[in-house]
């Protein structure tokens, strides 16, 4: 240990007081000399008679207690990490050396030497590595009766480069216990897990772990295809009404299918009474009566056609309170984010998708339900609405803002302040929702998009949360004014103080056939429906960087 002096003479000419200053050995002797510097420090502070005027000197003395004590514990901390990483080397020899006797234990010499000059190959790499690491890990070894962890090799000696890379990317596949045993971890998978759902309908493998590899499950990038293992045998047309050129399309349509494909035909109410009032040649053309005949549409329809916009695509959709069968749509209206077949075509496509395969887009819907205050229990609900593109929750005609306390899952999520929300869809995700800031979103992608309109916030920005998720919008009981749902547009309900609305994903998408695929479709109509991120390309012209 060497000692420097600190000269120090303050007004009255006192001086020289000699401070230990640690050259450390170990963490002990620094604690100690650091005990004396502290002790010292009082000392000199005790004998120099301090005036109030002077400072400099109150100061001065102050940052010398201060160093004193952060350099005391600087020492007990570092001699407390070498206590722990010694003891830690110990263990760790100790344990290596045990493991060895038991693995000679039952060989025979010949076959212990030969392992002897394997273990030294195969350890020769990983000693370097682990000794490097007993200062930094001590903590994560030797707790509760375990000690070191085994790493697995590949048997291959090549250079320490490789063996960092071995050893960082594999996990650890045993752990051996002091009493020799080794412990074999287990092999486990992760899935989806649907509270509430007693059914297998929506898990599946994610990621599995074997042998300490985790990976995602395999996941196929190609498009999804639909496949007829049966030829269709019935086709349900579904038009836009109020339109000349699509009921002369509707017409020349359906004669083509019955003539060439001989198909059975279902159209709308509204449709019959058009195709029989041109002509009584359509009178195989059937349709249904009740809403009784609705329910089971499903069950008699392989395939729909739709003639019209997204709206006329929506609709459909809505006519299946259940399972959807494959929507072919044309388009006829004024964007086409759902209908990329060209009507001037129809043939053409109609005799590919009835051969197919056929490449589909699965758009998710929400399901909606609206349960009233008065209610006794949260199972006590309306009717479920489903929706493909948005349920929109608004102030209506009222002058006041909307008030909405929002939950996912039961945890709360912010309160609305402002026009409403709106609940979309990623299918619905270039409708209401682009206009009021959300983003647009790829319709394969399973979320839902959390979408204010005008709130009074600057920083309430659109959020997309994950599939599986429940949210409830309630109208808190100090609001102002009752709030308005509408859903698709359509079936506008008003919400009073106290009710709410619960939207989850629903079990039955709605498949859309698609022209190219999925991808080529939904950025081909961003591109023609919405000309995005269409801008004059800059002149070759100008300065460039040399």
């Amino acid at each position: 240990m060497t000692t420097r002096k600190l000269n120090s003479t303050d007004s009255h000419g006192h001086g020289e007081a000699s401070l230990p200053c640690s050259r450390p050995d170990n963490g002990f002797s620094d604690s100690l000399t650091l005990f004396h510097s502290e002790k010292a420090v009082q000392e000199l502070l005790q004998q120099t008679p301090i005036q109030h005027t002077d400072d400099h000197l109150i100061e001065f003395s102050e940052a010398l207690r201060t160093v004193a004590k952060a350099l005391k514990q600087a020492a007990e901390g570092k001699a407390f990490a070498q206590a722990e990483a010694a003891e830690w080397k110990r263990r760790f020899e100790l344990e290596r050396a045990q493991n060895q006797q038991l693995q000679h234990k039952g060989k025979s010499p010949g076959e212990c030497n030969g392992d002897i000059n394997t273990q030294q190959m195969e350890n020769s790499t990983n000693q370097h590595m682990l000794r490097n690491e007993a200062n930094e890990q001590s903590e994560n070894c030797c707790t509760n009766g375990l000690c070191s962890h085994e790493i697995l090799h590949d048997g291959e000696t090549d250079s320490h480069a490789k063996a960092v890379q071995n050893k960082m990317m594999r996990k650890v596949h045993s752990i051996t216990c002091l009493d020799g045993n080794q412990l074999v971890l287990a092999s486990f998978k992760l899935s989806w897990w649907c509270k509430g759902d007693i059914s297998d309908q929506h898990k599946h493998d994610i990621v599995s772990f074997e042998r300490g590899n985790i990976t995602a499950a395999g996941r196929s990038s190609k498009q999804i295809s639909l496949k007829w293992e049966s030829s269709p045998q019935t086709v349900l047309v579904m038009t836009k009404p109020n339109s000349t050129s699509v009921q002369i399309l509707c017409a020349d349509m359906i004669r083509w299918m019955k003539e060439h494909k001989k198909l059975n035909i279902y159209v709308e109410p509204r449709v019959m009474g058009e195709l029989l009032s041109e002509s009584s040649y359509f009178n195989f053309v059937q349709t249904w009566k009740d809403e009784k005949e609705i329910l089971s549409l499903h069950t008699k329809v392989d395939l729909v056609v739709t003639l019209g916009g997204d709206g006329t695509v929506l609709w459909a959709a809505s006519m299946f309170k259940g399972p959807v069968p494959p929507i072919v749509s044309f388009s006829l209206g004024s964007l086409g984010f759902m209908t990329p077949f060209h009507s001037e075509q129809y043939r053409d496509c109609l005799d590919s998708i009835l051969k197919g395969p056929i490449s589909i887009t699965l758009r998710h819907r929400m399901q909606c339900h609206v349960i009233r205050d008065a209610a006794k229990n949260e199972y006590e609900t309306e009717e479920p609405i489903l929706v493909l593109n948005e349920v929109t929750i608004d102030r209506g005609i009222s002058s006041f803002l909307a008030n909405l306390e929002c939950y996912c899952d039961n945890s709360f999520v912010t309160r609305v302040q402002g026009d409403g929300l709106i609940l979309s869809t990623t299918s619905g995700s270039t409708a209401y929702s682009l206009g009021a800031g959300g983003s647009m979103v790829h319709p394969q992608v399973p979320g839902i998009l959390f979408t204010p309109i005008c709130p009074h916030s600057l920083s309430f920005r659109p959020l997309i949360l994950p599939e599986h998720v429940t949210i409830r919008v309630q109208v808190p009981f100090n609001s102002r004014s009752p709030a308005w749902a509408s859903f698709d547009g359509k079936h506008r309900k008003q919400l009073a103080a106290g009710d709410a609305l619960v939207c989850s994903m629903a079990p039955w998408p709605v498949p859309t056939a698609c022209q190219i695929d999925s991808t080529s479709d939904f950025l081909r109509s961003i591109h023609d429906g919405l000309h995005w991120n269409l801008r004059k390309t800059q002149s070759v012209d100008g300065p460039r960087d040399l």
